[in-house]
């Protein structure tokens, strides 16, 4: 049979459908996988390690494991790429740096458990920046590449925007999945702090550190995170609590239609024009259904806060690196670990402290409306690959440990994707996928809010 790689384009629930059927294969999947990233890879340059046999192998073992009558797992055969920050067993994991050049774990990460278990089809590991902070790195945008894909997750987004998958992981330490799934065109979740177990993950800053997933629409993006979520005893962040069933709320339909609260942020006059003219155009289309909300001028120092925290929690978790692997560093993230091992414990705690309030703040505009609404991004992709664009708005929602997502629902001037970011309440994810699939559907249906 001829392998179809438009069959990666099919949602990931139809995908999954006709797995679990017998009407189609793992390994039909795969050579579609296969047959995109040969075609697009040169060009995208999204992967660190890909091993087509290896591929291959895996997608075999998943048809004979169903040709045998046994359970099936929710992501059966389902293939996903996974940032090169996260350990898998006996594959190169190198951490974006020379220093981990020869690095080849012994055991999976706790998201590479889950997604074993859950069946899923490990198509390789994607290019992150050292050691996951703002080293660029090799990939390019799908969309256009001489403009940037963002920075540390971004060969995440770039797999799954370019069509070499239908799922990716990255983590989000402060705009490393909200900022390369909005310039690449993808949808890009980060759940509530917590929500996602870390275990054998590249430990940057624990205080934010939030692995998220990359997907092509919503009920995606909902369908992954599911198979992630829960309760590690490795990971302090995580809960005990019944994480909760986030395909199904994806799929609801809410009880009303659900109301947006449009938050610019302090940082507004970063925006650019197509930014803020396309934010104010959703905010017409959603009419009554969206009402303009401010944050304290306060708010505008969260930025130091956050980077305090961000680089006071690097010195201390890449310690070994820079006092062993120094000279593999680039010189920016040796300046970075200086300038964090230079900050006081009394102003890292200080730094911390603000988490809470800002939380209580972002949350009392909540409490009027189902989501925020609010850029993902400063703009579309900047052009050059040197120039990652800004975290500016993502940082906030990071330092407040807030789901969010963006949805490719906005187009530049020049043609690049521009994101729309939703902000939910922490630990109502399930409402955030819900409210965030609804404007996608009235968006993209072209309804209207009446």
């Amino acid at each position: 049979m001829a392998i179809d790689p438009r069959l990666l384009t099919l949602p990931v629930a139809e995908l999954t459908s006709r797995l679990a059927s017998g009407a189609l294969r793992a390994s039909d999947l795969a050579e579609a996988s296969l047959m995109r990233i040969a075609e697009r890879e040169e060009a995208v340059g999204a992967f660190a390690w890909f091993d087509a046999e290896f591929v291959r192998r895996q997608a075999r073992i998943l048809d004979e494991w169903r040709g045998r009558g046994r359970a099936l797992g929710p992501l059966h055969g389902v293939p996903v790429a996974v940032a090169d920050t996260i350990d898998t067993g006996r594959v190169p994991t190198r951490n974006g740096t020379p220093a981990d050049a020869e690095r080849v774990p012994e055991a999976d990460a706790a998201i590479m458990e889950r997604l074993r278990a859950a069946g899923a089809l490990l198509i390789g590991k994607t290019e992150t920046a050292e050691l996951g902070y703002r080293q660029p790195p090799r990939t390019r945008n799908p969309v256009n590449k001489a403009h940037t894909p963002g920075v540390a997750s971004s060969g995440s987004a770039a797999a799954v925007a370019a069509g070499m998958v239908p799922l990716a992981v990255g983590v989000e330490g402060g705009g490393s999945v909200i900022g390369p799934a909005a310039y690449c065109g993808s949808v890009g979740y980060k759940p509530s702090f917590g929500s996602i177990p870390r275990r054998g993950t590249l430990a940057l800053a624990p205080s934010l550190d939030t692995p998220g997933v990359f997907a092509a629409d919503v009920e995606g993006a909902a369908m992954l995170a599911e198979a992630l979520f829960g309760y590690d005893a490795a990971d302090p962040a995580t809960s005990h609590a019944p994480h909760p069933r986030l395909l199904d709320a994806a799929r609801s339909t809410p009880p009303v239609r659900p109301t947006f609260a449009l938050v610019r942020t302090p940082f507004w006059d970063q925006a650019s024009d197509d930014v803020q003219a396309a934010l104010g155009e959703l905010a017409e289309h959603l009419a009554e259904r969206c009402f303009e909300a401010e944050l304290p001028a306060i708010f505008s120092e969260c930025e130091i806060h956050f980077e305090r925290v961000l680089e006071a929690e690097m010195a201390r978790s890449l310690v070994g690196y820079g006092q062993r692997r120094g000279e593999f560093l680039s010189a920016p993230l040796r300046e970075t670990l200086e300038r964090g091992g230079a900050i006081l414990a009394r102003d890292y705690l200080a730094a911390k402290d603000w988490q809470s309030v800002y939380r209580a703040g972002i949350m009392a505009v909540l409490d009027r409306c189902d989501a925020i609404l609010t850029p993902a991004a400063p703009g579309p992709a900047p052009e050059g690959l040197d120039n990652p664009g800004s975290p500016v708005f993502n940082c906030l929602w990071t330092f407040a440990g807030l789901p969010t997502i963006t949805l490719p629902l906005l187009e530049a001037e020049n043609g690049l994707p521009m994101g729309v970011q939703l902000v939910g309440r922490f630990g109502e994810d399930a409402r955030l996928l819900r409210t965030a699939r609804w404007l996608e559907q009235t968006v993209l249906k072209g309804e209207t809010s009446e």
